[in-house]
């Protein structure tokens, strides 16, 4: 019919200069009131009176996931299989990276700090989701690190080595902070020198059972990394497990009850701890999300008729 863009925008009420906020065109004069919708580069839930946000920092290039998602040499024809019949391609698949905000009212908490900004990279979006989600980072008062991996850590600060959360303090596990920090252990590291390291007076370091802020526990799942820990988030009868990478792949770490993928530094660690994870929170029905799982990345684990497991998403709530 022919209609201007402006005479478009008038018929929705939205005449004059439009903005982009989180990929949807706004008018700007109404941009500061109208309210971001869920899945712009966030999944905002609540768990009883707890905000959970879970954050995504972006997905990797297309890449092989076999067999380091799933390194089993002998399992190598299964995996295979299962991603096919699930529509993935073993051969391109991006991976996802979602670090999570937890609002609990009093304290604001960033679990993960995702792999930086670095204009070169398509992950480093946590920002720009934690804006569109209503957050600052001077808003957060806590950032814990369930491990000490690259694009978990990489986030803490910029290119400057400043604290790109000025005001949170830092809590992470003993085990972790010890393995990754002592020279021993051969394992320290640039990134861990520039964001662990270098912000050693905001450091507090736990074990398992530990109370981050109320409403928020630390569980030790070791094998990942030797001292991983997820996060337990609990208001009144509601729970939902923020593993990290405790989870390992949505579809062949839970279908299969011995994989384990190629990055984890104790395998048979790892998988008794999903074993034990998997069987918790299928067996208390709880909400669980995962570093690596999906985006939006938010569900229940269900125990399948025969081996293993199974990931539910739960639908998005706009």
């Amino acid at each position: 019919m022919g209609i201007s863009r402006r005479e478009a925008l008038k018929a929705f009420g939205l005449a004059g200069a439009a903005a982009t906020l989180g990929g949807v065109s706004v008018n700007a004069q109404t941009a500061g009131t109208l309210a971001i919708p869920n899945g712009a580069g966030f999944n905002r839930i609540k768990v009883g009176d707890i905000t959970v946000v879970v954050l995504s920092d972006g997905q990797g290039n297309p890449g092989a996931l076999l067999p380091n998602w799933g390194a089993n040499p002998e399992l190598q024809d299964q995996f295979k299989a299962t991603l096919v019949e699930n529509f993935i391609d073993p051969a391109a698949v991006r991976n996802n990276f979602h670090p999570v905000l937890v609002d609990t009212g009093k304290n604001k908490v960033l679990i993960d700090s995702g792999s930086g900004v670095n204009a070169n990279a398509p992950t480093g979006k946590l920002l720009n989701h934690l804006a569109l989600a209503g957050y600052k980072p001077e808003d957060i008062d806590t950032v814990f690190l369930t491990h000490f991996h690259g694009d978990h850590i990489n986030g803490m600060t910029n290119a400057d080595s400043k604290a790109i959360f000025p005001n949170a303090r830092v809590i992470t596990g003993e085990a972790e902070h010890t393995f990754w920090t002592k020279p021993a252990t051969g394992t320290v590291s640039a990134g861990v020198t520039k964001n662990i390291v270098s912000q050693a007076e905001k450091l507090k370091l736990v074990k398992g059972g530990a109370e981050i802020v109320p409403g928020l526990t630390t569980v030790e799942s070791f094998g990942h990394t030797p001292g991983h820990q997820s996060v337990l988030v609990s208001s009144g009868s509601n729970q939902m497990m923020l593993f990290g990478d405790a989870a390992g792949h949505y579809l062949l770490s839970l279908q299969y009850p011995t994989a384990y993928l190629g990055f984890d530094n104790d395998k048979p660690a790892a998988v008794k701890t999903r074993a034990a994870l998997f069987a918790r929170v299928a067996a208390e029905k709880m909400l669980v999300t995962a570093y690596h799982f999906p985006f939006p990345g938010v569900g229940y684990i269900r125990k399948r008729s025969g081996e293993g497991y199974e990931f539910v998403p739960a639908p998005l709530q706009f």
